[in-house]
């Protein structure tokens, strides 16, 4: 049956949608950050914060400059994140090492404690959004999915 043609449950039309790959991952986002909330998000957290979160972890010292690249947000954002991090005692900023122009940042240990919270309930998050897909099935959608940005691996 053409999507044109397909119905929902309530007899709305959605035309062309179902067959977009923008509409299908905005769906998906939707499930994502609904399941989301009701675990992590808990912690006040987003799927956004929590990718900042282990970003400065994983690179301990890391200058506002590089998450601003890593993360895709323009300084003044990262600035507004950091603020907001350290605000809540998760994250410290330092001179850089070998650049006294630029911030540090890493974890502090409320950071780490939390972050350390927050990856137990995230694995738990994507098993639940992952459930109906066996393990291959997860391996090849991620690798597809990294396909639409390539340069973000």
């Amino acid at each position: 049956m053409p999507a044109q043609a397909k119905r929902s449950k309530t007899s709305l039309h959605y035309g062309i949608l179902p067959d977009l790959i923008g509409y299908q991952l905005r769906m998906a986002q939707i499930a994502l950050f609904r399941d989301f909330a009701q675990g992590p998000g808990a912690e006040d957290v987003t799927p956004g914060l929590f990718g900042v979160l282990v970003i400065i972890e994983a690179n301990p010292d890391l200058k506002q400059s590089e998450l601003a690249r890593a993360t895709h947000l323009d300084r003044s954002t990262v600035v507004t994140v950091i603020d907001n991090l350290e605000r809540r005692g998760l994250v410290e900023r330092r001179v850089a090492l070998h650049d006294r122009r630029s911030n540090a940042i890493r974890l502090t240990e409320a950071g780490t404690t939390l972050l350390k919270k927050l990856k137990r309930q995230v694995t738990q998050h994507e098993k639940r959004l992952m459930a109906n897909f066996s393990a291959d099935e997860r391996d090849s959608f991620i690798r597809l999915l990294q396909k639409v940005f390539p340069e973000h691996r």
